[in-house]
């Protein structure tokens, strides 16, 4: 069937494949400054408490709204500006990342200075990819582009993280496994080289005043209708399902008391497979029925999905009942994902994309970074089975905020 569609229509495929791999090369680098550097650390024998420190290399992803505006306000001369931005970013994260490959485990400061080096490329290349996804896709395409890159991403994730071990451990070592890693990186950027132009003549003269684009982008977006309390629905919208998810691993091994090897081989496995379905089924969803009725129904289904969890805390610990409830809660959740990857897409004007879709995924991150840090005492005040009822409950507001921004949403889909 996807063949006849290559053949008929050709470009939206190419379009949509392309997005997959820009997906990958964004899930890439993640895992390679956090997980499996932690577990190279480990394997060397490095200190536990300097393992510790090194996860605060990460804070590129959290601070990258702060450069945004420089991606919609220099052009690098090289492709277009977004493709140029992307490569730039593809070529530097696949340097660093070889580099990676010759520090010494031990020399902390030097694996410290490697490791920020690549999530502020990384960053800023997802920052470059998630402005191209915005000006290069049509509106009846974002759902299907935000189901590509979640795929690409999530498997990107699981090559640079459980992959990656395995190979480290068993076949290439360290230091072939981080080289062949720089490697995926560079055959990236060779994709994005042959990616479609991404028209936005706004975009493709360099701007000198930065702080005027900063203020022209926020008169642009606060521009829209009900734009203020569309930044409360993103806000509130993934809520309900960051609130539970922040403890899914320790109430699986802690509240039900399966093992270490019982939840890596289903919960991640199951999960994986799971998003991948959901964020496809997300796609076509958006496509077939609207942005705003997508969002309301996966939403709905999201909030939903957190009972099954329930379901789990007030029966005996079962391994297939875990699978089931792992799939039902990852499914929904990456059609969620998918609808509201769309969501942000639409939000974006094309002239100022790399800045305005920066603010809002960290803005959406709000959720699952800070309003789920309390997850841990609503655990021991009210117990498992009361936490995931909560968690139900916190996803009820963001489906409110929904339905009554339905007409403003319904202009902004186009």
């Amino acid at each position: 069937m996807s063949l006849i569609f290559v053949f008929v229509n050709p470009m939206p495929a190419f379009r949509l494949f392309c997005i997959l791999i820009l997906g990958f090369s964004s899930g890439l680098p993640l895992a390679l400054t956090g997980s499996t550097l932690q577990a190279w650390l480990t394997v060397e024998g490095v200190d536990i408490k300097t393992i510790g420190l090194y996860a605060v290399v990460g804070f590129p992803y959290t601070y990258k709204f702060l450069w945004s505006p420089l991606l919609d306000a220099i052009n690098p001369r090289l492709f277009d500006q977004r493709r140029g931005w992307i490569v730039l970013m593809q070529l530097a994260c696949a340097g660093l990342v070889a580099a990676m490959a010759f520090v010494d485990a031990h020399s902390a400061w030097n694996v410290a200075a490697v490791a920020v080096a690549i999530a502020f490329c990384s960053a800023t290349q997802d920052m470059a990819i998630d402005a191209y996804r915005t000006d290069l896709l049509p509106a009846q395409e974002r759902g299907l582009g935000a189901a590509y890159y979640v795929a690409g991403y999530r498997t990107a994730m699981l090559v640079s993280g459980g992959l990656a071990l395995i190979l480290a451990g068993e076949y290439l070592g360290w230091k072939g496994t981080y080289l062949l890693m720089a490697g995926l990186l560079a055959l990236s950027a060779v994709v994005t080289g042959f990616s479609p132009t991404a028209e936005n003549p706004d975009a493709q003269s360099a701007r000198k005043n930065v702080l005027g684009l900063v203020r022209e982008s926020a008169r642009d977006f606060f521009g829209k209708p009900a734009a203020v309390w569309i930044l409360l629905l993103i806000v509130l919208y993934k809520m309900g399902d960051a609130f539970a998810g922040s403890l899914t691993t320790a109430f699986l091994l802690k509240g039900l008391g399966f093992t270490l090897t019982e939840v890596g081989a289903i919960n991640k496995t199951v999960s994986l497979i799971a998003t991948l379905i959901g964020a496809f089924a997300g796609g076509y969803g958006v496509k077939r029925w609207g942005l705003f009725n997508a969002l309301l129904v996966f939403g709905g289904l999201q909030a939903v999905s957190n009972l099954t969890f329930w379901g789990l805390a007030v029966s005996a610990p079962n391994v297939v009942a875990m699978g089931a409830a792992v799939f039902v809660e990852n499914l929904c959740g990456g059609m969620g994902t998918a609808a509201f990857v769309a969501l942000l897409t639409s939000l974006c004007s094309r002239e100022f994309s790399a800045t305005q879709y920066a603010l809002l995924s960290s803005l959406a991150a709000v959720g699952r970074v800070y309003l789920s840090a309390p997850a841990g005492y609503a655990v021991a005040a009210w117990g498992w089975d009361g936490f995931f009822l909560a968690s139900t409950a916190v996803a009820l507001p963001g489906l409110v905020a929904l339905f009554l921004l339905r007409s403003s949403l319904k202009k902004l889909a186009g």
